[in-house]
């Protein structure tokens, strides 16, 4: 189960899920969640998993067109440098307590190889997101982001921003209506 956690100012969140404020309308974050890769003192850096993109490494062409990673889905990551593509795969085991691991930026031979593994997600995304020294702590503190736990069932949920409303539901009813409110009231 999703569950909010507090966040120290200090604490890394790094393997958590942020969920975006349903207040929060700046376009490269509303409606996202985002799986963070590292979080410490230096800053923040993660991916957005819910923008695909409806491509697949075919269509890139090149090697990735025509090998085993040819189905991998796109996604769009983030702000930060959105012509770097990053190849990422990710194992949920709570069965055998080995927790979630997470392989970010990884070359397409190791991913090639981590996409024959039973139960392993890979998926490549354009762009990143990143905060600086302090930032993320910041938006934090002003509650921009909800602090998740990455649910053992996260493939399941949804896409897109299905994904995001599925794992607010499971932090609280309340986040789901403030959710589905919309964007401009005066369209009621």
């Amino acid at each position: 189960m999703c569950a909010r956690r507090s966040t120290p100012r200090h604490q890394s969140q790094a393997g958590s899920l942020l969920l975006s404020n349903p207040t929060l309308r700046d376009p490269n974050f509303a409606k996202t969640v985002i799986l963070l890769s590292v979080h410490d003192t230096d800053g923040a850096m993660g991916i957005v998993l819910n923008r695909p993109t409806g491509k697949t490494l075919a269509a890139l062409g090149g090697a990735l067109a025509a090998g085993a990673l040819a189905e991998v889905p796109i996604f769009t990551g983030g702000p930060v440098q959105t012509e770097q593509l990053l190849i990422c795969a990710w194992r949920i085991d709570a069965e055998k307590k080995a927790g979630f691991q997470l392989h970010f930026g990884i070359e397409p031979a190791r991913a090639a190889e981590l996409l024959a593994e039973p139960g392993m997600h890979v998926r490549a995304f354009l762009g990143y997101a990143g905060w600086s020294s302090g930032q993320l702590e910041t938006e934090l503190n002003a509650d921009a982001w909800a602090v998740t736990e990455i649910p053992e069932n996260l493939m399941e949920i949804g896409e897109g921003v299905d994904l995001w409303t599925g794992l607010l539901g499971e932090i609280g009813h309340e986040w789901v209506l403030w959710a589905e409110e919309p964007d401009d009231p005066s369209g009621n």
